[in-house]
C-alpha cells in the first residue's frame, strides 16, 4: 500500500481555472467492492469545467451540492496498487481504465495519484495503446456509442419526455458536426463501422485525419457553414449542440434525426416537428 497522502488537483470553491490548486490530499481508503489505481492518465471532459465553475449553465434548482475540497474528473488509466477482499479480477500490477462514478458530482475524484475505483466500473487497458489514449476514451466513446448504438441506460431525461433511441446507421448518410473533437471523433468511427456514409465538419487542418478515421466527405466550416451546403441527410450528429444546433434542421431528411450532444439551448422543437425531424439526447 502506498503512504497515507498523494497530490491532488484540489478547489475549494467555484470559478476558472485560478481555483485549481495541486496540493497535498489524503488517499482514498479502499472499501469493499474496490480497487485502488494508480493513476497514469486523465481524461479531460466538459462535466469537469462543468462542476469547476457550479454548474452555471444549469437552472439554480438543478444545480446539486458539491462538498469542498473536490478533486474533479472522471476518466482514468493507470495501474492497480492494492484491491479489496471481495473483488476477484483484478490483481495489484494489473494496468486498467475507467470512467469513474459519473455522474456523481465530486466523489469520482480522478485528477489524483490514486483514486478508488468500483471493480465493476473498471475494465483492463487494450494492450495496443497507452495509458494517454485509454484515459481520452471512456466517456467520449461511452457518449457516441449511447447517442448512436445502446442508451445503456432507464434514466428519464428532463429535457425532453421520450426516451432516446439510436436510429440505424447502416446505408445511411451521416453528418458530424465537431468531428475531430472527443465525442466527434469516436462518432465518425462508430458510423463508419455500422456501414454509413460520413460526411465530416472540422476545420480544414484536421481533413487528413477524418478521412483516416473513416470520413467520406468533408466539409471546411471555416470556409463554408455546414447548414448551407449539406443536404438529404439522415442524421446529425451535433457534437457542439446547444443554441445553434437548430441551424442543422434544414440539412436533414423528412423523418431525419438531429442528436445535439449537448442539448441546453435547443428551441426550434417547433420546427422540427414541422420538418418531421426527430430531436433527441440521451
Amino acid at each position: 500500500m502506498p503512504a497515507s497522502t498523494m497530490k491532488a488537483v484540489r478547489q475549494h470553491a467555484f470559478g476558472g481555472p485560478e481555483v485549481l490548486r495541486y496540493e497535498d490530499a489524503p488517499i482514498p481508503e479502499l472499501m469493499s467492492g474496490e480497487v485502488l489505481v494508480r493513476v497514469r492518465a486523465i481524461g479531460v471532459n466538459p462535466p469537469d469545467w462543468y462542476l469547476r465553475d457550479g454548474y452555471r449553465m444549469l437552472p439554480p434548482e438543478w444545480r446539486p451540492e458539491v462538498p469542498f475540497p473536490v478533486i474533479l474528473g472522471t476518466d482514468v488509466s493507470g495501474v492497480v496498487a492494492a484491491v479489496a477482499d471481495d473483488v476477484a479480477g483484478f490483481a495489484i500490477g494489473d494496468e486498467v481504465y475507467s470512467m469513474v462514478r459519473f455522474p456523481s458530482f465530486g466523489p469520482s475524484k480522478a485528477y489524483a495519484e490514486y483514486v478508488s475505483v468500483p471493480a465493476s466500473e473498471m475494465a483492463p487497458k487494450p494492450a495496443g495503446i497507452d495509458h494517454p489514449h485509454a484515459a481520452g476514451a471512456p466517456m467520449s466513446l461511452l457518449t457516441a456509442w449511447q447517442f448512436m448504438i445502446e442508451l445503456g441506460h432507464d434514466e428519464p431525461n428532463p429535457l425532453q419526455p421520450n426516451r432516446h433511441q439510436p436510429v440505424p446507421l447502416a446505408g445511411k448518410t451521416v453528418l458530424v458536426n465537431g468531428a475531430a473533437g472527443g465525442v466527434g471523433h469516436f462518432a465518425v468511427q462508430i458510423a463508419k463501422l455500422k456501414g454509413a456514409d460520413v460526411i465530416a465538419v472540422v476545420s480544414g487542418k484536421h481533413e487528413s485525419l477524418l478521412r483516416d478515421l473513416g470520413a467520406a466527405d468533408f466539409i471546411d466550416y471555416t470556409k463554408t457553414p455546414p447548414e448551407d451546403v449539406a443536404r438529404d441527410i439522415d442524421l446529425v450528429i451535433d457534437a457542439l449542440g446547444g443554441p445553434t444546433t437548430g441551424r442543422f434542421l434544414r440539412t436533414l431528411k423528412r423523418g431525419g434525426a438531429l442528436f445535439p450532444i449537448f442539448p441546453l439551448g435547443f428551441t426550434d422543437a417547433g420546427d422540427a416537428e414541422k420538418l418531421g425531424v426527430t430531436v433527441s439526447a440521451t
